[in-house]
């Protein structure tokens, strides 16, 4: 097990120990989280819905606790603690734009105990997550929880813009004091659910300096990697549909500029991968459907929470994207570099970094020693745009339409052209058999033309006479249609002609270009002694 130092910095502690924030037990602050957050709640409901003033943003409410319970306040048997919360009218706004109801929020967190987690960040803060999977409650530092509070007012204006969004959720920001202490927590939106196996789970902030996780990291259970995992791992990057790729990165973009505006930099996209194989459904399939159905009961939904509904514009929802698989839990389907199905949860964290002096020299040292450009810390700007860059590039990649090849398309026209070529030869072949019987009695044999042709042989500087198109057809007496030839061998830089009756050339040739039909004539170079050697080839 660990411990975390006063500072929040883990330390590795006695293998049954149990793990300590600030000197105080974990178990001291679960259970003063649900104490306060059951009163604060519970006595916000009587007072009255009204618009969200400016100065609603700067409030902060603050009940004390006694272990021996007050006539406000229940007993209990932890140590004293004063419990505040901050713009408590605010947070009740947020939680109403995201459909979260005052019971429904008191018994997430307040009905069963509380799941702690690990963390694999260096931060060393705490994080547990409600039975039920919907809210993360995280540990932050003094200067994050100031931060969120000047950031209150702009992030309002852009949740009433855009509810949809792949950044945090906050639905709540408290502190709890005991013994001189100050443990700030902050209630956030749960990410990736525990009723679904991740088989994968990245940490990805664009940059390439140190984003490789530690031996200590890989020898989890579940282990969280970074960048440099990734591009090892997953080379050629997770492939979605057009529609996915374009809304997934409208909403990337959308949500970089709002934390570049407020000058906020080293934020992550916290990646969960579950790999939707045949075994696994089989093997995972009866026991997540029966932890989703409990973890998640009837009727409680936060709206915009799963990452489908945080990408998806006006006018859609899951429903109607994923039909195949309705235990998908809110995943963004999409497939890996190997074919294999994907589901994807995904959100942007760590956003209270803002861009202060400490930042600054941080940068400004790493500079010194390394790539700046390739180090986490750098200016909002520049770390915006390449954060995309590195999403839209090397991570989220749009599926390829493949074009169908020539011969694809020459085999899928073929019924289409014998129809067609049968329709034409029907109208044609008539007129050829009046006109034939008119030629012939004028004296035209088979012997006179082979003769023609046998003589220029000997006589190059004769040009023989070319027979009109009608004289032509006289060569063949029956037209069949079965002889219709597509020619696989078909090359752009020339048409190749071939006879599928005994080896020779055909004397009546109908060459399709460009959906167009031309007429050409041949002469024979070999005397015909069966009329139904002529034959029709079609070519495109």
């Amino acid at each position: 097990m660990q411990t975390v130092t006063e500072n929040g910095d883990p330390s590795s502690g006695k293998q049954n120990e149990e793990k300590t924030y600030k000197k105080t037990a974990s178990s001291a602050i679960k259970g003063a989280i649900q104490l306060g957050i059951g009163y604060t709640v519970g006595n916000l409901t009587s007072k009255p819905d009204r618009d969200v003033l400016m100065q609603d943003f700067y409030v902060v409410e603050s009940v004390f606790l006694p272990s021996e319970g007050s006539n406000l306040t229940p007993a209990h048997h932890y140590p004293d603690f004063r419990f505040k919360t901050y713009a408590p009218l605010a947070f009740r706004y947020f939680r109403e734009l995201f459909g979260i109801k005052p019971d429904d929020y008191l018994y997430s967190i307040c009905s069963e105990p509380l799941i702690e987690l690990s963390n694999p960040g260096a931060s060393g803060s705490l994080f547990f997550v409600t039975s039920d999977d919907e809210f993360i409650i995280k540990t932050v530092q003094h200067k994050e929880a100031e931060f969120l509070q000047k950031l209150l007012p702009g992030y309002y204006m852009n949740l009433n813009q855009n509810p949809r969004t792949l950044l945090p959720k906050f639905y709540g920001l408290y502190c709890v004091q005991s013994g001189g202490i100050n443990i700030r927590i902050v209630v956030m939106n749960n990410i990736l659910p525990r009723a679904l196996k991740m088989h994968f789970n990245y940490d990805l902030k664009g940059s390439t300096y140190k984003r490789r996780a530690s031996r200590k990291e890989r020898e989890k259970s579940n282990p969280t990697f970074k960048d440099l995992d990734f591009l090892q791992d997953m080379h050629e990057g997770l492939y979605f549909d057009s529609e996915t790729y374009t809304a997934l990165m409208k909403t990337l973009q959308r949500d970089c500029r709002v934390l570049e505006s407020f000058k906020i930099m080293d934020y992550s996209l916290l990646l969960g991968i579950h790999i939707l194989d045949s075994a696994a459904k089989e093997r995972e399939g009866e026991n997540s459907q029966n932890a989703s159905d409990s973890k998640r009961p009837g009727g409680q939904r936060v709206l915009y929470s799963t990452a489908m509904e945080s990408i998806q514009g006006p006018g859609k929802t899951g429903d109607c994207v994923i039909t195949e698989n309705t235990n998908t839990m809110g995943g963004i389907p999409a497939k890996s570099h190997k074919g294999e199905k994907l589901l994807l949860f995904m959100g942007i964290i760590d956003i209270l970094q803002s861009y202060r002096l400490i930042k600054k020299l941080e940068h400004s040292w790493k500079a010194l020693v390394y790539d700046g450009d390739t180090v986490s810390v750098h200016r909002p700007s520049f770390y915006a745009d390449r954060f995309l860059k590195f999403m839209s590039s090397r991570v989220f990649k749009k599926n390829q339409v493949l074009k169908s090849s020539p011969s694809k398309k020459r085999c899928n026209s073929i019924a289409a052209l014998k129809a067609t070529s049968q329709e034409f030869v029907s109208a044609v072949s008539q007129d050829w058999k009046d006109e034939k019987h008119d030629l012939l009695t004028e004296g035209q044999s088979y012997s006179s033309l082979d003769e023609e042709v046998l003589a220029s042989r000997h006589r190059p500087d004769l040009v023989p006479s070319t027979p009109s198109l009608f004289e032509a057809a006289s060569l063949a007496t029956t037209i069949s249609s079965s002889s219709l030839f597509v020619d696989d061998s078909y090359q752009h830089d020339g048409t190749r002609l071939y006879s599928n009756s005994k080896g020779l050339p055909s004397s009546s040739t109908f060459t399709l270009e460009d959906s167009a039909i031309y007429l050409t004539s041949e002469q024979s170079t070999v005397e015909t002694e069966n009329d139904n050697a002529s034959v029709l080839d079609v070519y495109l």
